[in-house]
């Protein structure tokens, strides 16, 4: 069963789930960008995160792919695109367990979640996606789907 929630903390998707893990008292972590860098500025130290030597995005990205068990994507569109799709490109590359959960095109998301983390013996669970700014309603959505997940 789930262990640890990891997210890279941005607006959106990641931050959801760490606020989510927080209030549900699962354990949380993962990287985040030197500088504790997210586009509304920097990361409150009450999310226990590592800084990775860069300040780019994709180091921090890559790093809670390769770190996981498995991820979850969670986007309202169906199509993946900017850091979305490069997670899925980092899942293919290290091997690692991927799932894409839309909005849009999902039709169980909770039951389609918990049942990648049960086939895939999921314990860390990188959780990514996309931020406010590009798709504002996903914190809801991840916050729904990880509620109706019952993990």
């Amino acid at each position: 069963m789930l262990e640890r929630i990891v997210s890279g903390r941005q607006t959106g998707a990641d931050r959801a789930a760490l606020d989510w893990a927080i209030a549900q008292n699962i354990p949380h972590g993962g990287w985040c960008p030197k500088g504790r860098r997210a586009e509304d500025g920097q990361i409150d130290i009450r999310y226990y995160l590592k800084e990775t030597p860069s300040s780019d995005y994709l180091q921090r990205t890559e790093w809670n792919v390769h770190d996981s068990d498995g991820t979850v994507i969670f986007t309202i569109k169906a199509a993946l695109t900017g850091g979305s799709k490069k997670t899925a490109e980092f899942a293919r590359k290290h091997s690692k367990h991927c799932l894409d959960l839309s909005e849009e095109t999902s039709a169980d998301p909770g039951s389609e979640l918990r049942g990648f983390i049960e086939a895939n013996g999921i314990k860390i669970l990188n959780v990514a996606g996309s931020r406010a700014s590009k798709e504002p309603g996903v914190a809801a959505f991840v916050m729904q789907v990880l509620a109706k997940a019952d993990l």
